[in-house]
C-alpha cells in the first residue's frame, strides 16, 4: 500500500500528515508495509523544509519533520500511490483534473477517515495563528488513525 498526502506547497498540512501518519504505522502497523510520502498541486516550495510553526507544533507532539522537504505531483504519482488524499476541497478538485482517468477514484479527501471531525477540510494553517497548527495537528491525528483502521480492514480482505 503506497499513500501520498496532498496539500497545495507541502509545508505544512501535507507533510503533517506524512509524519505523523508514518509515525503511527511504525508503532501500530510496521507489518502492514505501507509507503508514505506527500507532495503539493504547486511548485511554491520545491526543496524546502517544512514551515517553522509546523515542525514546532509537529516537535511539541513527538514528530520530527526535520528531514522532510516540499516536492510538487508529478504525473507518476498517479499510478504510483493505491491511495492520494487531498488536504482540502481545492487540491482534491486539482488532483481530480490532474489525474488520468483511471487513477481518480484513488483521490480521496483525507478527512474522509475522521469521521467524528466537524469539518471536511484540514485548514490551512499558513496565514493564521499558531492554534492553527494545533488544530491541523488535531485533525491529522484522528484522520491517520481512521486511515489505519482502514488500510487494515482492506488489507484483511485481500
Amino acid at each position: 500500500m503506497k499513500v501520498l498526502f496532498v496539500c497545495l506547497g507541502n509545508i505544512c498540512r501535507s507533510p503533517t500528515a506524512e509524519i505523523v501518519f508514518r509515525e503511527i504505522v511504525a508503532r501500530e502497523a510496521p507489518d502492514l508495509g505501507i509507503e508514505i510520502d506527500s507532495a503539493g498541486t504547486a511548485a511554491y516550495h520545491v526543496g524546502s523544509p517544512p514551515d517553522s510553526r509546523s515542525r514546532q507544533a509537529a516537535l511539541r507532539r513527538g514528530y520530527d519533520m526535520s528531514a522532510l522537504r516540499a516536492r510538487v505531483v508529478e504525473t507518476q504519482d498517479f499510478s504510483l500511490y493505491d491511495l492520494i488524499l487531498a488536504m482540502d476541497r481545492q487540491n482534491f478538485d486539482t488532483l481530480k483534473q490532474r489525474a488520468p482517468t483511471a487513477a481518480r477514484e484513488r483521490i480521496r479527501m483525507f478527512l474522509e477517515f475522521a469521521p467524528d471531525a466537524e469539518v471536511t477540510d484540514v485548514p490551512d494553517p499558513y496565514y493564521g495563528g499558531p492554534n492553527g497548527f494545533e488544530e491541523v495537528l488535531d485533525l491529522i491525528e484522528a484522520a491517520a488513525r481512521g486511515l489505519l483502521q482502514h488500510i487494515r480492514t482492506e488489507a484483511r480482505r485481500a
